[in-house]
């Protein structure tokens, strides 16, 4: 049940265990699994609205955060609301990459496109109903409280006026331009995204195969992902050279360029039913995701690139990796919380730090490098390798594995027989 006054908890000097801020996937997937390991948490939600979600996303979950939503309890809810299993193809220039054409291998793991406003919605409710949780709507975190060189809660801006909210600790769930680590100096390393980008929904708009589409136009990038209640995502994300001609014309560059792709999807007979949505400058963030007293996770601690459609399962993995680390310490059932939440960084920094390396080196909207040649081409040419690359692509194995000498060598040896 939603509240908006903290009924306190005397005797231990906190108000809760953790407080966070944001209630959006990572903070809600935080909350939960963290009220189910007994830790007191209160889920700050600066908007009113209960409904409240995030507009600009690619409405992709990988198949990577597929455990973390089985966990959460969420995936009869995500299908019966018609949130659409996320089969892939993409297209490059030697022609379609297809990992899921028929093959003697097991089924691929899969995650879900489903809408944000259907997506938010459901986890939140999900988390104010989890016994420990409380979450309060229309609280903004206007600063933090610390003591001795830690930091012990939160102030907090709401309907009622100024208040204060004490934990051992505060998470940061809100977003990559996070008021929590704003509050707690914790800069972020900062890259350039040399690419911009549009999307709109739309419905009745078919794909090859009914599965997501992804174009690979070295530099510029488009998608098609199909999601719940027949609608579709449709976003394009071109090289910055071409921004002039999309702020003279939003609507008629965003269709022109569709209209080019190759296998182009029907998009002028399709009905658009938003308006275009589009940012022109997304740069890549990263931040250490800890301080004394302080966690962040999702978009506060690492935002990518969302060419790529991996920001919500690592919301998701996050969540679950910082709730691991430290709920016993941070229910005050024993151990060390700095010393959890050093786990928490490390295991951060080892499972996502070289995606992001890929991907910043990737947004500077080039061309493929050799080794990118090598491996896409091979992937197109062959079904295994198509498969491989998925793996990498759904962030279920890392850039050492992908790239790892036997991979290499078998592209080597399909791209040898191709010609």
């Amino acid at each position: 049940m939603t509240k908006s006054e903290t009924t306190g908890h005397g005797g231990t000097g906190h108000d809760y265990d953790v407080v966070i801020s944001g209630s959006g996937l990572a903070g809600s997937a935080a909350a939960i699994l963290l009220a189910r390991r007994g830790v007191r948490v209160a889920l700050l939600e600066r908007r009113s609205d209960p409904e409240a979600y995030k507009v600009l996303c690619t409405h992709s979950i990988t198949a990577n955060a597929h455990p973390v939503l089985d966990e959460l309890g969420l995936v009869p809810d995500l299908e019966k609301a018609g949130a659409v299993r996320n089969d892939a193809r993409w297209y490059t220039r030697w022609g379609w990459i297809e990992p899921n054409a028929a093959h003697p291998g097991p089924e691929l793991p899969h995650g879900y496109n489903v809408r944000r406003s259907t997506l938010d919605p459901l986890i939140r409710a999900r988390a104010a109903e989890t016994p420990g949780v409380e979450l309060l709507t229309g609280h903004r975190v206007t600063g933090l409280v610390r003591e001795a060189g830690r930091t012990v809660g939160v102030r907090a801006a709401t309907p009622q006026g100024e208040r204060e909210i004490r934990a051992r600790l505060v998470i940061g769930a809100d977003g990559k331009d996070s008021a929590v680590a704003k509050f707690a100096g914790m800069p972020a390393e900062q890259y350039e995204n040399a690419r911009f980008g549009y999307l709109a929904h739309f419905r009745g708009l078919p794909l090859h195969g009914g599965i997501g589409q992804t174009w690979f136009l070295e530099p510029d990038m488009a998608y098609a992902f199909p999601n719940d209640d027949g609608v579709t995502v449709l976003a394009v994300l071109p090289d910055k050279k071409r921004l002039p001609a999309f702020r003279a014309d939003p609507e008629g560059s965003f269709l022109d360029f569709v209209r080019a792709l190759p296998e182009a999807p029907p998009v002028d007979s399709a009905e658009r039913i938003t308006k275009f949505i589009g940012t022109v400058d997304y740069p890549l963030h990263s931040r250490r995701p800890t301080a004394p007293g302080i966690a962040l996770i999702g978009d506060a601690a690492l935002t990518g690139d969302p060419l790529w459609g991996v920001g919500c399962g690592w919301a998701l993995q996050s969540a679950k990796w910082l709730a691991k680390a430290v709920a016993p310490a941070a229910a005050g059932r024993g151990g060390d919380l700095d010393r959890s939440l050093a786990a928490y960084a490390r295991t951060h920094r080892r499972r996502l730090s070289g995606h992001q390396r890929l991907a910043v080196d990737y947004a500077r909207s080039r061309p493929f490098n050799p080794m990118e040649r090598l491996m896409f081409s091979a992937a197109a040419r062959d079904v295994s390798m198509a498969r491989h690359m998925y793996l990498f692509a759904a962030r279920l194995v890392g850039p050492l594995r992908f790239l790892s000498p036997s991979a290499v060598v078998r592209a080597l040896i399909i791209n040898a027989r191709h010609r």
